[in-house]
């Protein structure tokens, strides 16, 4: 009874602290920080098996995540800011609380539609409808034609 307890109160520590530093809406950010890791780990796998390492393309693969993660902070920095001079001027700007949200869906369908890629270049057989589906949500994120 005392490893459940100790399981709990690990996991519930996790989710308090997630909680406190990305607000009550951490599960999406927990998730695409996942899927960062994934991500990578996908790459290096499609690297080793087509005999590819390279230490510098693993480098800047860090630094992209990096710069994702800049993407999602200055966006929801952005929507706040906006909000905020909106109500010195007088007028509604909540609306630019979405463009954080927005910004963070799309990255997250770029790495999933990147995971699913290195699947596929390392010879896996993926289910044609997650690609086509995930390349569907790209689309409309990003209002491609096509």
């Amino acid at each position: 009874m005392e490893v459940i307890e100790k399981h709990n109160l690990i996991i519930g520590g996790i989710a308090a602290a997630l909680t406190y530093v990305f607000g009550e809406h951490w599960a999406p950010f927990a998730i695409f920080l996942l899927f960062n890791v994934l991500d990578y780990i996908t790459g290096i796998m499609k690297s080793k098996l087509a005999k590819k390492e390279n230490s510098v393309k693993g480098l800047q693969g860090v630094i992209k995540k990096l710069g994702y993660w800049l993407m999602v902070f200055l966006a929801f920095s952005a929507g706040y800011w906006f909000i905020s001079m909106g109500k010195l001027l007088g007028i509604d700007l909540q609306i630019t609380k979405l463009l954080g949200w927005f910004v963070l869906a799309s990255l997250t369908v770029n790495e999933l539609r990147s995971i699913l890629e290195n699947f596929v270049e390392a010879g896996f057989d993926v289910p044609k409808i997650l690609v086509e589906g995930l390349e569907v949500a790209d689309k409309a994120f990003n209002k491609k034609e096509g």
